[in-house]
């Protein structure tokens, strides 16, 4: 099958000079990111990658992080990207859990991330492969003898890569079957589980993004979401296989307004495919929040509901056309996406129709379709299925059932979501784990934030539930803001002008800013924790 790696080689092939990358070390064309991705593929075929073999990509993001990401597709292999900066056990329990074969890395990150498998140093002449007390050892070759250097000189992330001395075999097609990337799912107990994607999937729908989208040769695309989140397989490869020029630079500017809007400015960005609500709410309490996105014709929110930012006004931050996409990780990222129109229905979290290939069904307990406007349990199907989670059977049993109403093999994916369909398409309702009860009433935390986001003196809000020692559930409103002069009273005012009594936070805290994961979202267990009375 035909992969983004190939796109990437023919855009090289034919405009070799054309800025692929732009990056804090200096413009990269695609000319060198291709080469840069031949030589790694000669590396990884060298050392027995192929169909199947997991390979962490370990590295600061950069040239080095897309080619090596690049050459592991063009291997048929699977890559699992991992956050350099999370700890050292949360990443081993990733690589461990992937059944990762091969660590591609650098020697600054060589010791820290000694995850006890072979490892690619990237920036060592010849690329050795290193494994603690042991020679290195290519597959096939006698064991305690010294291996041959791999095919080609390996070059510096940002350097150019002098041209093989002997033509190289080109590697075998990909198998569309075969696995593409691993994924960790967030927010469970234990240790996180692995998600399993093939090259089909990811294949199909990095090419639906960019004919969605209307990403091209035009297009400048920012890089927002971090390394070992599925958002910046989005964020990287959709705006490449357009032939776009894709912005990256350092995390901390991403993080700060006025250094985000000065990025946006700088490198003339078009297209933001993987922000987060939180963080555009975080951008509409700025001032002139319009200008903070000056220039941006696309702007695509994902990972949290964004009615709270739409009821607050938030909409009237965004100059260009918003979308809002959702889908989970187990079904390759997005599944339905929704244009937002200027006055938006803020009354709903509507997030559209589904993308080509894909199903979607709203079923009640006994997976029968509830009626339009019913709420029901989100099911997802089709093209954009994962296998399920590795080395996780009875999990993998328990969310992936087989469709009632597809053909034979037909599999659906239990999401967790409520959602009702509408005259917009999907609309989601909540998580089954985030709805409560208070007396006798179902509340949707959601709400609740959104009310509090429409007060001028709220820049940030998330709700969380509690229990206290009678064992009743109450609500704890932790917002931001300028709220010096806003005394708690004048916020229940604000929330009584909209909302009933049985949605009414016990406690308000103020913070300087809202907990985040890496990822963007508001982290609502870190809240939790750090509020018990």
């Amino acid at each position: 099958m035909r992969t983004v790696a190939d796109d990437l080689a023919a855009h090289a092939a034919r405009r070799p000079g054309r800025v692929a990358l732009d990056t804090p070390a200096g413009e990269i064309t695609y000319g060198r990111l291709a080469a840069r991705a031949d030589e790694l593929t000669r590396l990884l075929r060298a050392h027995g990658a192929g169909a199947e073999t997991v390979c962490a990509v370990a590295v600061e993001h950069g040239a080095d992080a897309v080619a090596a990401m690049a050459a592991v597709i063009r291997c048929g292999a699977a890559f699992l990207t991992l956050d350099v900066a999370q700890p050292r056990e949360r990443l081993a329990a990733f690589v461990r859990g992937a059944g990762t074969r091969l660590l591609l890395t650098t020697s600054a990150h060589a010791h820290a991330l000694d995850l006890g498998v072979p490892t690619i140093l990237l920036d060592r002449p010849g690329a050795e492969l290193d494994r603690p007390g042991a020679e290195p050892e290519r597959p096939g070759a006698e064991p305690g003898r010294p291996t041959a250097e791999p095919d080609g000189p390996t070059a510096g992330p940002d350097r150019p890569t002098a041209p093989p001395d002997r033509p190289a075999t080109p590697p075998p097609p990909v198998d569309p079957q075969a696995l593409a990337y691993v994924s960790h799912t967030s927010g469970s107990t234990g240790e996180p589980s692995p998600v399993l994607v093939e090259h089909r999937a990811l294949d199909a729908y990095l090419r639906d993004t960019a004919r969605a989208f209307g990403l091209g040769p035009d297009t400048v695309a920012l890089q927002t979401a971090p390394l070992g989140y599925d958002a910046s397989i989005r964020d990287t490869f959709a705006p490449l296989l357009a032939g776009a020029r894709l912005v990256i630079v350092e995390r901390a500017r991403l993080l700060r307004p006025a250094d985000f809007a000065r990025t946006v400015r700088e490198h003339r960005v078009t297209a933001l495919l993987s922000v987060t609500p939180s963080f555009l709410s975080h951008l509409a309490g700025q001032p002139d929040p319009a200008d903070q996105l000056a220039g941006v014709t696309l702007v695509a929110s994902s990972g949290e509901s964004l009615r709270p930012f739409l009821t607050a006004g938030g909409r009237r931050a965004v100059p260009g056309t918003l979308v809002n996409q959702y889908g989970p990780t187990e079904c390759t990222m997005t599944t339905t996406r929704h244009i937002v129109p200027v006055e938006p229905d803020t009354t709903a979290d509507v997030v559209g129709t589904p993308r080509a290939g894909t199903v979607v069904r709203v079923l009640d307990a006994g997976l029968v379709p509830v009626p339009d406007g019913s709420v029901g349990e989100v099911y997802i199907g089709g093209a954009g299925m994962a296998r399920g989670y590795g080395g996780c059977p009875a999990r993998t049993a328990e969310c992936f059932l087989p469709d009632p109403f597809g053909p034979p093999g037909a599999r659906l994916y239990r999401t967790g979501d409520l959602g009702r369909w509408g005259p917009q398409g999907l609309t989601y309702v909540g998580r089954t784990d985030r709805q409560v009860k208070i007396r006798g009433h179902r509340v949707d935390p959601a709400e609740i934030e959104g009310a509090l986001l429409s007060h001028p003196h709220v820049s940030g809000a998330a709700v969380t539930a509690h229990t206290d020692d009678r064992g009743r559930v109450y609500l704890a409103a932790h917002v931001t803001g300028d709220l010096t002069a806003t005394a708690d009273a004048e916020l229940r005012t604000h929330l009584a002008r909209s909302l009933p009594p049985h949605l009414m936070p016990r406690r308000f805290q103020r913070h300087d800013a809202l907990p985040t994961t890496r990822g963007g979202k508001a982290d609502r267990r870190r809240l939790v924790a750090g509020s018990a009375p």
